[in-house]
C-alpha cells in the first residue's frame, strides 16, 4: 500500500479547499447574476401607444373598444377569449346549461380583489345588476344582461342564471360583463372608477392614474390569479399612452417614448417593416367599418336636394337608393390605396373567419352609372345632397376613408356638402343623439348574430336589442331569426339562422358595408405580441424575448 507523505497532503487538502471556495464564490455570483436578471426583467416598464381615447374607466358605462381594452387590465370578466375569438375560462372554470333556461356556472377559488378581499358570486351578482342599472341612465352593456330573468347564488362558488325563454349566448354574453368589487363599488359613480376609488378589479393589473386624453398608468397586481394567456407577465408597470394622431404615434415608436403601437399607420408601414430595429404582427380583424342610414324619419338632418332644400321624403327610406350608395363605392380602390393593403372588401357586417358570416352576400360590385340609374328609378334623377359624418381618431383612416367615399358618392349623383368628422369621444356621442343621417361605424363580433341583435334589430330597450341601431333599421322577419338563432343551442341550425338573417339585411342594404380592417401592432424586437382577431392591446400579453 502506497503512503503519502504529510507534507503532500497538506498541499491536496489546501488545493482542495482553495477551489471549494472558488467554486462556491463563482456559483454565488452566478446566483447574484440570475437575481439581478430576475429582478430586472420583474421590475421592467412597458410604453403602449394606443390609437384611440379611453373615455372612462368605468367598466359598465360606455360600450366601445378602447374602454374595454383598458377595463380587461382592471377587471376580469366569467369567460375570456383567446387570439382567435374562441371562448375560454376567466372568472368561471366552467358552464352548462342545465335545461333550456338555466345556466349554471362553476367560479374560480382563491381569486384577491386588488384590495385584498375574496372574490365570490356576490360580486357577479353585483356587477350583473349594476349593469343593468345604469342601461337605465344611458349606460351600454344592460343588453347583455336582458336575457337573464333570475339570479340564484346556489354556494359562493356556484351559480345559476334563469332566462325567460331558451337562450345560447349567456356565456358570450358575460364577457362582456366585467367584475367589480361588490365593497368596492357600491353607491359608485363613474368618476369615482375614474378616480381610481372604485376601481378594483380582480385584473391583471391595478389602476394607478387615469390621465383623460393623456394616458392610463397601471401597476402590477402579483396577487393576479392567472389565466393561459396572461400569467407571469414581465411588466411591473404599464404606460398606456393615447395617441391617436397616426404621426405622433409613429413618431413615439421611433424615438423610443414607447415601445409598442397599435394600428399601424399604414403610411409608414413600409418604412417600419424595413426597420431591423423593430417587429410588426397583423391579422384580419373582426372589425367591420360600414355606414349607418337614418331610415327613420321623414326630413333627416343633412339631408337636402342640391340646391339645399328639404326632400319631399328620405331617400334612405328606398332600398333602391341604398343600393345605388353601396355600388357607388369602389371597395377595391380603398382596400388597396387608401388603406394600402390593410383591408379586405365588406359585404357583410362580420369579417369572414367570424360565425354566421354569409359566404353568398358579396362585397357590392363598383358601378357608378349603374347607381346613377337606380337613383333616377327612385325618383332623384339629379340626386341629392348629404352630409358625411365619421371619426377622424377612431379607426384606421377613417378620416381619409370618409373623405374618398364623398368624392365616390360625388360621382354618382350624390352630393356630399361636407364631411363632418370629430374626436370619437365627441362624434359617438353626436351619433347616438342622432345628430347624423349617413355615419361611419366600426363593429366587431363573436358572430353574426350577435351582431344583428346589435346593430339591426328594431331597438328595444326591453329586450336589449339594436343598441347601436343608429338608423333605427327595422325588419321583423330578421328579428325573429335573430332570436331563433341566439335561442339554438344546435351550432348547425343557429348559424343557419344566423346566415340566412345576415344575408336578408344584406341584400336589403340595412347598411352599407365597406371593408374589414386589418390590425396591426408594431413594436421594439425585444418584444413580441401574438396578435388578436378581436383588435385588442393587452399589456399582459406582451413577452420579452
Amino acid at each position: 500500500m502506497k503512503t503519502v507523505s504529510p507534507v503532500r497532503r497538506m498541499v491536496h487538502d489546501l488545493l482542495a479547499l482553495e477551489y471549494a471556495m472558488a467554486r462556491k464564490f463563482a456559483l454565488t455570483l452566478i446566483a447574484f447574476a440570475l437575481a439581478l436578471a430576475g429582478q430586472a426583467a420583474i421590475a421592467a416598464d412597458l410604453r403602449i401607444g394606443l390609437a384611440a381615447d379611453v373615455t372612462s374607466i368605468d367598466p359598465h358605462q360606455v360600450n366601445i373598444a378602447p374602454n374595454n381594452a383598458v377595463a380587461w387590465h382592471v377587471f376580469d370578466a366569467l369567460t375570456h377569449v383567446d387570439a382567435d375569438t374562441r371562448l375560454v375560462p376567466g372568472l368561471a372554470t366552467s358552464w352548462r346549461a342545465i335545461d333550456g333556461t338555466t345556466w349554471e356556472f362553476k367560479l374560480r377559488r382563491g381569486v384577491k380583489f386588488h384590495d385584498g378581499s375574496d372574490f365570490s358570486a356576490e360580486d357577479v351578482v353585483f356587477s350583473m345588476d349594476r349593469a343593468a342599472e345604469l342601461g337605465a341612465r344611458g349606460g351600454q352593456f344592460a343588453q347583455f344582461v336582458k336575457p337573464i330573468v333570475s339570479k340564484q347564488i346556489v354556494d359562493p362558488f356556484t351559480i345559476r342564471f334563469k332566462t325567460a325563454t331558451p337562450y345560447a349566448m349567456v356565456p358570450y354574453d358575460l364577457n362582456s360583463i366585467y367584475i367589480v368589487s361588490r365593497k368596492a363599488a357600491a353607491g359608485a359613480g363613474t368618476e369615482d372608477f375614474n378616480s381610481g376609488k372604485a376601481a378594483i378589479g380582480t385584473g391583471p393589473f391595478r389602476l394607478a392614474a387615469f390621465k383623460r386624453g393623456d394616458r392610463v398608468e397601471l401597476l402590477r397586481n402579483d396577487a393576479y390569479w392567472g389565466s393561459a394567456d396572461a400569467k407571469g407577465t414581465a411588466w411591473d408597470k404599464v404606460s398606456l399612452r393615447i395617441l391617436p394622431s397616426d404621426p405622433a404615434r409613429t413618431a413615439a415608436l421611433l424615438s423610443g417614448d414607447v415601445d409598442a403601437i397599435e394600428n399601424i399607420p399604414t403610411a409608414d408601414a413600409a418604412r417600419l417593416k424595413s426597420n431591423a430595429a423593430f417587429r410588426l404582427e397583423q391579422k384580419v380583424s373582426w372589425r367591420t367599418i360600414f355606414f349607418q342610414l337614418d331610415q327613420y324619419r321623414d326630413a333627416p338632418p343633412g339631408v337636402t336636394d342640391k340646391s339645399g332644400r328639404p326632400l319631399a321624403k328620405n331617400p334612405f327610406k328606398d332600398v333602391r337608393v341604398r343600393e345605388a350608395i353601396a355600388m357607388a363605392i369602389n371597395r377595391q380602390a380603398i382596400v388597396s390605396r387608401t388603406m394600402e393593403g390593410f383591408a379586405l372588401p365588406a359585404g357583410n357586417i362580420v369579417a369572414p373567419p367570424v360565425f354566421g358570416y354569409d359566404n353568398s352576400v358579396k362585397p357590392a360590385a363598383y358601378d357608378a352609372e349603374g347607381a346613377r340609374k337606380l337613383l333616377a328609378a327612385a325618383g332623384y334623377p339629379d340626386g341629392f345632397s348629404i352630409v358625411l359624418a365619421a371619426p377622424n381618431n377612431r379607426y384606421v383612416n377613417d378620416d381619409q376613408v370618409a373623405q374618398v367615399v364623398a368624392q365616390m358618392l360625388a360621382r354618382a349623383g350624390i352630393a356630399v356638402s361636407r364631411v363632418e368628422t370629430h374626436p370619437a369621444a365627441t362624434y359617438f356621442t353626436k351619433a347616438r343623439n342622432g345628430d347624423f343621417a349617413f355615419a361611419m361605424l366600426g363593429w366587431g363580433s363573436f358572430a353574426g348574430d350577435l351582431a344583428l341583435r346589435t346593430l339591426l334589430a328594431t331597438i328595444s330597450a326591453e329586450k336589449g336589442h339594436g343598441a347601436w341601431n343608429w338608423g333605427h333599421y327595422s325588419n321583423a322577419k330578421i328579428d325573429q331569426l335573430v332570436v331563433q338563432s341566439l335561442a339554438s343551442v344546435d351550432a348547425v341550425k343557429r348559424e343557419a339562422a344566423a346566415r340566412e338573417a345576415m344575408g336578408m339585411a344584406m341584400r336589403d342594404y340595412a347598411v352599407i358595408p365597406v371593408h374589414h380592417q386589418i390590425a396591426s401592432w408594431a413594436m421594439k424586437k425585444s418584444i413580441a405580441y401574438v396578435p388578436r382577431t378581436d383588435e385588442f392591446t393587452f399589456a399582459h400579453q406582451f413577452r420579452q424575448q
